[in-house]
C-alpha cells in the first residue's frame, strides 16, 4: 500500500544559516522546493561538486518579511505567499520521472496547478511487513516530500491493520502471517523512520501526519465492515484487478495456490483508509507505487459511491478523489534498484549500514544513474542535466570515473542517514578502496583503526591460529568473505584475490607470519569491491 497529510509551514520564511558563516534569508519554498538542502552550496548555479570540502546549512524560521513573496525557478513563477499552494507539484512528478498515471489528470492537474489555491490532502500508506523500511519505499516519501513543498498537507499512513491481512501486488504467493506484536513493533519503528525522513527531506517534523489504520479498523466489526463498505464493492470489479487475476491464474494449475478471502479483501481494507482520510481529514489524492494502482481505483470508486451523496457531486472536470502512482524503482536491467544479492536495501542503519547503502548506490549503472539523480535526490534540474553532460569523457570539466554515481551516493546516504552518516561511509570506503591504489604494501594502521572504530565496515574475527600459516583459500571461506574454495581458486585464476594489497597468485598461497597490520588486521579482498577487514584474535 502507499497513501498523505501534511500541515505544511505554510507562509513563513526560513533563514539558511552556513555552519561556517553569516545566515542568509530564503522562502521556505526556496529552501524545499528546488534549492536542495545538503551538504554543498545553496547556489543553483554551481558547477562545484566537491561534496567534502562545501559549507553544510541549517534551518530555521525567520521573520516573515525577510523573503519576497514570489520568485522564479526553472522559468515558473512560484508563488510564496500566505497559505497558498506554492508551485505545480504535478510538473515537478513529471519532469523528475516521479509520474506514472493518475486519475482524471487533467481535472488534478487543474486543481494542483492554482498557486494560491487552498492546500490539498495527500496521503501515502507504508505497511509493517519489517521494522525498516527499504530503498523502494524512498520513492513514496520523496513524492510526498513534493507535495509538502508545495504547500499542501501530507499524511504518512502505517497499515498496522492492513499488515495483518497482506498485500497480495505483485506477489506470486501469500505472504506469511506476521503476530499483532511484531506488527506493533514494526508500526513503531517505520512511525520513527517517516518522521526522520520527512525531517531530513526538508518538512519540519511536526509538518507530518502520521497515522495507524489500526485504529479505525479495531472498532469496526465484520458485519458492519460488510454493511458499510462491502454493500459498495462490486464483485466483478475486484476480480478485474491485476493483483487478483494473476494470482487467479496461478491457481488454474496443480501448483498454484490462487488467492486466499483475505488477501481478496485487501483492496477494501486499504480502499476504506482513503474513505476514512476523506472523511476525517478531507484527504482527495493517494499516491503508491504503479503495482498499488487496483487498490488506489478501489479507493477512489468507494469514495465517489459512498460520499457522493454526502458531498457535492463531482463536475466534469474535477472528482472526489485523486491517484496518482510513481514508478517503481527499476534499473535498465529490469531488477529492482531497492534490492541487492544479500538482500534489501534497508533504510535502517542497524539492519544495514551507511557504508553499505553508498557501496550500492556507488555501483549504479551510467545508464541508470542520471533516471535516479532525479528520482532519488531534490537536486535542481538544471544540476542534474550538468551533471549529464559532465559525465561525457569529452566534457571540459569531465567528473571521472563513477562521479556521477558518487554525487548519487553521497546525496540518498545524506538523505537517509545524515551528514555523520555519510562520512563515517567515507571514511571506510577511503579506508577499503583507495588502499587499492597502493600495491607496494598493506593499509596503514591509521586506516585499519579507522575502519574498526566505525564498526560498519565488513569484518570478520578469527582466531590467529588458523589464519597464520593457512591457505588464504581456506582464510577467505573462514572469514565468509566467499562462500567456496572452489569460489576462491576461480578467483586466484582471474587474478582477483588479494591479501593486504598482495596479489595471490597460487591457491597453495599461505598467510605468513608478520603479514598483519600491527599484528592484528589484514585487508582481504577479492576483486575490487568485495573487501572484508579480518582481526586476528
Amino acid at each position: 500500500m502507499i497513501g498523505v497529510h501534511c500541515a505544511a509551514h505554510a507562509g513563513h520564511k526560513y533563514a539558511v544559516r552556513a555552519r561556517r558563516g553569516a545566515a542568509s534569508t530564503f522562502s521556505l519554498h526556496q529552501r524545499c522546493g528546488y534549492w536542495p538542502l545538503r551538504q554543498g552550496r545553496l547556489d543553483a548555479g554551481s558547477d562545484n561538486n566537491n561534496l567534502n570540502n562545501n559549507v553544510g546549512f541549517r534551518v530555521r524560521k525567520a521573520s516573515a518579511s525577510a523573503a519576497s513573496s514570489s520568485s522564479v525557478r526553472d522559468g515558473r513563477v512560484v508563488d510564496h505567499s500566505e497559505g497558498g499552494v506554492r508551485f505545480d507539484v504535478l510538473e515537478v512528478l513529471r519532469e523528475r520521472g516521479l509520474l506514472n498515471d493518475a486519475t482524471n489528470e487533467l481535472g488534478l492537474a487543474s486543481e494542483l496547478a492554482r498557486k494560491g489555491a487552498s492546500p490539498m490532502a495527500v496521503y501515502c500508506g507504508f505497511d509493517p511487513t519489517a521494522d525498516s523500511l527499504h530503498l523502494g519505499n524512498l520513492l513514496g516519501i520523496i513524492v510526498l516530500s513534493w507535495f509538502a513543498r508545495a504547500g499542501h498537507k501530507v499524511i504518512a499512513l502505517c497499515g498496522g491493520a492492513t499488515g495483518l491481512v497482506g498485500d497480495p501486488s505483485g506477489k506470486s504467493a501469500e505472504r506469511p502471517m506476521l503476530g499483532v506484536e511484531t506488527l506493533n513493533h514494526n508500526t513503531a519503528c517505520i512511525g520513527d523512520q517517516l518522521k526522520g525522513l520527512m525531517e531530513h527531506a526538508g518538512g519540519a517534523e511536526d509538518s507530518v501526519e502520521i497515522v495507524n489504520n489500526l485504529e479505525w479498523f479495531q472498532e469496526m466489526t465484520f458485519l458492519n465492515f460488510l454493511r458499510d463498505v462491502g454493500k459498495y464493492a462490486r464483485v466483478g470489479t475486484m476480480m478485474s484487478k491485476d493483483s487478483v487475476k494473476s494470482r487467479m491464474d496461478s491457481g488454474a494449475d496443480e501448483q498454484g495456490q490462487g488467492i486466499s478471502f483475505t488477501e481478496f479483501s485487501y483492496q477494501l481494507l486499504q480502499g476504506y483508509d482513503f474513505v476514512h482520510l476523506y472523511r476525517s481529514r478531507g484527504c482527495r489524492i493517494q499516491i503508491g507505487g504503479s503495482d498499488q494502482w487496483g487498490n488506489i481505483t478501489a479507493g477512489t470508486d468507494l469514495i465517489r459511491r459512498l460520499c457522493a451523496q454526502e458531498d457535492q457531486a463531482e463536475s466534469e472536470d474535477t472528482s472526489l478523489a485523486y491517484g496518482i502512482t510513481f514508478p517503481l524503482l527499476v534499473g535498465s536491467d529490469g531488477k529492482k534498484f531497492g534490492k541487492s544479492e544479500g538482500g534489501a536495501i534497508w533504510l535502517d542503519g542497524d539492519k544495514l549500514s551507511p557504508y553499505h547503502m553508498y557501496q550500492h548506490l556507488l555501483r549504479t549503472p551510467d545508464s541508470d544513474v542520471v533516471k535516479f539523480l532525479k528520482m532519488l535526490t531534490f537536486l535542481e534540474m538544471p544540476e542534474v542535466d550538468r551533471i549529464r553532460d559532465r559525465m561525457s569523457p569529452d566534457h571540459e570539466d569531465h567528473l571521472g570515473p563513477n562521479g556521477a554515481q558518487k554525487i548519487l551516493a553521497s546525496e540518498v546516504t545524506r538523505f537517509v542517514h545524515g551528514q555523520q552518516g555519510l562520512d563515517q561511509a567515507l571514511k571506510i570506503t577511503k579506508g577499503l578502496f583507495e588502499s587499492q591504489k597502493k600495491t607496494d604494501g598493506p593499509p596503514s594502521l591509521e586506516a585499519f583503526e579507522a575502519l574498526a572504530l566505525s564498526g560498519n565496515a565488513p569484518s570478520a574475527e578469527l582466531p590467529r591460529s588458523s589464519v597464520v600459516g593457512a591457505a588464504a583459500v581456506d582464510v577467505f571461506v573462514a572469514a565468509g568473505l566467499q562462500p567456496s574454495k572452489s569460489a576462491v581458486r576461480r578467483m586466484i585464476k582471474g587474478g582477483a584475490i588479494r591479501v593486504n594489497n598482495r596479489l595471490v597468485n597460487d591457491e597453495a598461497e599461505l598467510i605468513a607470519e608478520g603479514e598483519a597490520v600491527d599484528d592484528r588486521y589484514i585487508l582481504l579482498a577479492a576483486g575490487k569491491k568485495n573487501k572484508m577487514v579480518l582481526e586476528l584474535k
